[in-house]
């Protein structure tokens, strides 16, 4: 029996304003299935997105959700789930708008460890503003804003998430549905802050500029340039090189996660709080 997406989608919102054969549809189904299968309330989720392709998360799917500025979906999401410790906050955001103008929150949300599902799709380009270099275009490739090449170096999202120390960091690609699926339901389960890596392609502006004409042709330059987490780790570093390991790349379950942390500070302060008013009280009488 075909799964029915209709509960979770916000169908007066639809067809979707992303180009035909973007990957952001591919995602968007698999993280609804994911959710499905946890058995969540719809109204115990909140999802907040960002600007760009990405951002449009918010518009789609049938349940709380937040559109937030450029780069600001850790900040907005962070003062949601502190405000609310026992709801599901996922955060979903492009490369540029979450390792560009985001890139601080994206740091201090790892560093804090807190119970956030972030999913970055991960394009290589600016998609909705026309083809500017972004953190993670690899060099070489042209953009309206390199036109002769990019010279930037290429970043590396999931090392930046694993070294500011989020507690779960993984990557996969458009390419595998199904295992993107396993991920995301791994990262909404895991407690701490998830950060889940997803390559896809932008064959409109990225793909056709740089001589990949067509989805599919731009989906297996994805393929050539990712490899299992089991493979990499069996290359040399010369091999590993202009690679990206997919999988689970980090999961620590040990780690203290910071709504936590922050509710033990107020349980400390409202007993020192309730002591001196108790003090107080038997001064007077």
């Amino acid at each position: 029996m075909a799964f029915n997406y209709d509960k979770y989608l916000r169908l007066e919102k639809m067809p979707t304003l992303w180009c035909w054969g973007c990957g952001d549809g591919v995602i968007l189904k698999a993280f609804i299935r994911a959710v499905d299968k946890l058995g969540w309330e719809k109204d115990d989720i909140c999802l907040v997105s960002g600007i760009g392709c990405s951002g449009r998360f918010s518009s789609y799917v049938d349940m709380n959700t937040v559109h937030t500025t450029h780069g600001r979906t850790i900040a907005f999401a962070t003062g949601i789930k502190l405000a609310n410790p026992d709801k599901h906050v996922i955060c979903v955001a492009g490369d540029g708008d979450a390792l560009a103008i985001g890139g601080n929150h994206t740091i201090h949300g790892c560093r804090r460890n807190i119970d956030i599902t972030m999913i970055l799709i991960n394009n290589f380009i600016y998609g909705l503003t026309n083809s500017q270099t972004s953190p993670t275009t690899p060099q070489g490739m042209w953009t309206v804003s390199q036109k002769a090449g990019n010279i930037d170096p290429t970043f590396d999202g999931c090392k930046l998430a694993e070294a500011a120390g989020a507690s779960f960091v993984a990557r996969e690609t458009v390419n595998s549905p199904k295992k993107m699926e396993k991920i995301i339901l791994q990262a909404l389960e895991h407690k701490g802050f998830s950060f889940v890596e997803i390559n896809s392609n932008c064959h409109i502006n990225l793909g056709r500029k740089n001589k990949m004409n067509s989805a599919m042709a731009n989906l297996d330059w994805i393929d050539s340039i990712t490899v299992s987490k089991k493979k990499y780790d069996t290359l040399s570093p010369e091999e590993q090189m202009n690679l990206l390991p997919t999988g689970i790349l980090k999961q620590d379950t040990e780690a203290k996660e910071y709504c936590d942390m922050y509710a033990e500070i107020i349980k400390v302060h409202q007993g020192k709080r309730d002591k001196i008013t108790q003090d107080d009280f038997e001064k007077k009488i």
